[in-house]
């Protein structure tokens, strides 16, 4: 799963409808076959699809151009709803949420939607933001289910997050390195902490220590930088690499009550 975290950050509900369809521009292009659109059967046959240049992209190469998707708008209450990834759609299901029972301007708007395509292919997108609590962070996490001899493109998803919401620090990571950063290292739930690969806001970047190999730092567009820490399956390397950061500093949490996006 690829997540980013932040404070607090007052945003309206057409800002967020605009990240949120960048957001879901950005996936199609990267994992092409996972959504579902009226093209899903031609690319589960085999045909591929025409590809633009996305000028958001970490290489600037060609992403392979889909129609949009459907989605499905996942809520607390109700059967999920078809959802197009279009500014109007996603405004109408913020302002639903914004009008749920129990919503407060403080805590943000959430939304989760879900995507699937080919065989074994399944995208959830679950976000919380334009809110301003003192003790809950907001947050965009994308959980990607695939075929297990698939390769997802991992940095390319969490730069997307990292230039789309950007977010105070975040990472890919799945359950097995969760748990051991909590049984094993002593992480806090909702404390700072990366995956395989990371990314640190330009706050928490400035704190890294010198030494850091080159080849394993990328600065992001709008700020940061993510960083290559340990192999996909390598929990050893990635529970080091956060207790290093720590360490270093680069994971403290922001004080409480929060008064600020980030570091």
């Amino acid at each position: 799963m690829v997540r980013g975290f932040w404070g607090p950050r007052e945003e309206s509900a057409e800002a967020l409808a605009g990240r949120w369809k960048l957001t879901l521009d950005r996936l199609a292009g990267l994992l092409p076959v996972a959504g579902s659109d009226s093209d899903s059967g031609s690319r589960a046959s085999g045909a591929r699809p025409s590809a633009f240049r996305d000028p958001g992209s970490r290489s600037g190469a060609d992403v392979p151009l889909t129609s949009p998707w459907t989605w499905r708008n996942v809520t607390a209450s109700g059967p999920a709803a078809e959802l197009r990834p279009d500014e109007a759609s996603l405004l109408a299901a913020l302002r639903a949420a914004q009008a749920a029972d129990g919503w407060s301007d403080r805590t943000g708007c959430a939304l989760r939607l879900v995507a699937e395509g080919a065989p074994g292919w399944k995208i959830e997108v679950s976000g919380l933001a334009g809110g301003t609590p003192e003790f809950l962070l907001q947050s965009m996490v994308i959980g990607v289910s695939s075929p297990d001899e698939a390769e997802t493109p991992d940095a390319e998803l969490l730069s997307t997050v990292a230039e789309l919401w950007e977010p105070d620090f975040g990472g890919v990571t799945d359950d097995d390195v969760l748990d051991a950063l909590e049984d094993d290292a002593g992480f806090a739930p909702d404390e700072p902490s990366v995956g395989w690969i990371g990314y640190l806001s330009p706050g928490r970047a400035a704190l890294l220590p010198e030494d850091l190999a080159a080849a394993a730092r990328e600065d992001v567009s709008g700020g940061g930088a993510l960083l290559v820490l340990a192999a996909r399956d390598d929990t050893e390397d990635v529970l080091r690499a956060n207790l290093w950061l720590r360490e270093a500093g680069a994971l403290r949490p922001l004080p409480r009550p929060m008064d600020r996006a980030a570091l």
